[in-house]
C-alpha cells in the first residue's frame, strides 16, 4: 500500500506542509516564509514567530493538499517536527498535527529536526547507501553524524560553542548586513579573495568537534582595530576571508570523520549546505578522497517539511509511532529510534 504522510514543520519562522509518498517523492512541500516579518528586528522574534504560524498553519496545510491533489482521506499518516527548536512555534504545528491524527484516527509520528535534516538527502533521486557521515550545519548545529542504518545515528563531533551559521549571522550584523545575514555574507563574499589570515579553531588532535567563537572574536576584532585606525576596511575581504576560515574546517573535519568511521560516502544538510563555496570544496575534498558525496537539493537544506515527511516514513515502517502524549522540546538529544526499544544509542 502507497504511504502519502502529510508532515508539518514549524520548529522556527518557516510554516512549512508536505505530502510525500513512500519516503522518496515529494508531492508537495509549500513553505510560508517569515523573513519579511523578523526582518525589522535582525532576527527572530519568539512570540512573533509563534503568532506567524497560528495564521498560516491552516492555510498551509490545505495549500499542499491542494498541490498534492490528493485530500486528507488519502493521507496514511501525520508527521511533525517535534524538537530542537523554539517552544512556542513546535506547539503550533504539534497541536495541528496531533488534532488531524486524532480527528482522522491516524498515525502520529514525531520527528527531530536533525533528523528531518539528514534525511532531506533520501529524497534525492539516487540516495545515499550506508553507512555514512553527514554534516549537518545550520544556524543552530554544527554536527557529525555517523548513520550505520535508518534510525541509528551517532554523533561524532559536534560545535561547543556557535553554530556556523550562527557565526554568519554575527559577522553578518557587524558588517550590517540585512537579515538572514548568511545568504547576504555569502553573496559579499564572491566579490574578493580570502585575503585576510583569519584563524581556525582545530581544538586537540583526534577531535572532531568544532569551535567558532573565537574566529568570530577575532573578525570582530579585525573590523574594531581597523576602524580606530582609521584604515580602509573592505566588507568583501572580511566576508570572504571569514566564509573561507568555516569552510576549511567544516570540510577537514568532515573528512577526518569519514575516515574515522571508515565510511564512503559522505552527505550534507541543513541551512547552511546551501553555501555554494562550502559545497564546492566538499566536493573537491570528496573527490581527493575517493569519496562520494550527496548534496540535498538547495530548496531542501532550509528548514521543510518534506524533509520530515522522508524521515517519518522509515520510523512509520518499523512502528516507531507516537501517540496523544507527544510533546514539543527546546532541547532534544537525536536518539537512535531503531533500538530505542531496548535502549538509546544517540
Amino acid at each position: 500500500m502507497r504511504q502519502l504522510i502529510l508532515s508539518i514543520e514549524t520548529s522556527c519562522d518557516e510554516t512549512s506542509a508536505a505530502v510525500v509518498a513512500d519516503g522518496r517523492e515529494v508531492l508537495a512541500n509549500v513553505i510560508a516564509s517569515q523573513i519579511d516579518v523578523h526582518q525589522a528586528f535582525g532576527g527572530v522574534v519568539p512570540e512573533i514567530a509563534s503568532r506567524e504560524h497560528l495564521s498560516s498553519i491552516s492555510f498551509v496545510v490545505d495549500h499542499a493538499l491542494v498541490v498534492a491533489k490528493c485530500s486528507l482521506s488519502d493521507i496514511t499518516a501525520i508527521a511533525v517536527t517535534e524538537g530542537p527548536g523554539l517552544v512556542g512555534s513546535l506547539l503550533v504545528g504539534l497541536c495541528y498535527a496531533k488534532g488531524l491524527a486524532y480527528g482522522r484516527r491516524l498515525p502520529l509520528v514525531g520527528v527531530h529536526h536533525l533528523e528531518g535534516h539528514l534525511y532531506a538527502n533520501f529524497l534525492l533521486p539516487t540516495p545515499p547507501t550506508f553507512p555514512l557521515v553527514c554534516l549537518v550545519v545550520s544556524g543552530g548545529h554544527t554536527d557529525l553524524i555517523h548513520m550505520a542504518r535508518h534510525g541509528h545515528f551517532s554523533r561524532l563531533g559536534s560545535t561547543r560553542d556557535d553554530a556556523a551559521g550562527e557565526a554568519f549571522d554575527k559577522i553578518a550584523r557587524v558588517l550590517n548586513l540585512p537579515y538572514p545575514g548568511g545568504p547576504h555574507l555569502e553573496r559579499l563574499a564572491m566579490e574578493s579573495e580570502p585575503s585576510i589570515a583569519f584563524p581556525r579553531a582545530r581544538l586537540e588532535v583526534g577531535s572532531l568537534d568544532f569551535s567558532f567563537s573565537g574566529l568570530k572574536s577575532a573578525v570582530m576584532n579585525y573590523i574594531h582595530n581597523s576602524q580606530q585606525r582609521g584604515e580602509e576596511l573592505s566588507p568583501a575581504a572580511v566576508a570572504a576571508s571569514f566564509q573561507a576560515a568555516v569552510i576549511d574546517i567544516l570540510v577537514e573535519k568532515t573528512i577526518e570523520a569519514a575516515r574515522a568511521a571508515g565510511v564512503r560516502n559522505l552527505c550534507l544538510a541543513g541551512g547552511v549546505s546551501a553555501n555554494k563555496a562550502l559545497r564546492s570544496a566538499m566536493a573537491e575534498a570528496a573527490r581527493a578522497e575517493n569519496l562520494r558525496l550527496f548534496l540535498p537539493d538547495l530548496e531542501l537544506c532550509t528548514d521543510n517539511a518534506a524533509m520530515i515527511g522522508a524521515a517519518a516514513y522509515y520510523r512509520l515502517r518499523e512502528g516507531a509511532t507516537a501517540d496523544h502524549k507527544l510533546n514539543a522540546h527546546a532541547v532534544l538529544p537525536l536518539t537512535s529510534w531503531a533500538v530505542d526499544f531496548v535502549g538509546n544509542c544517540g
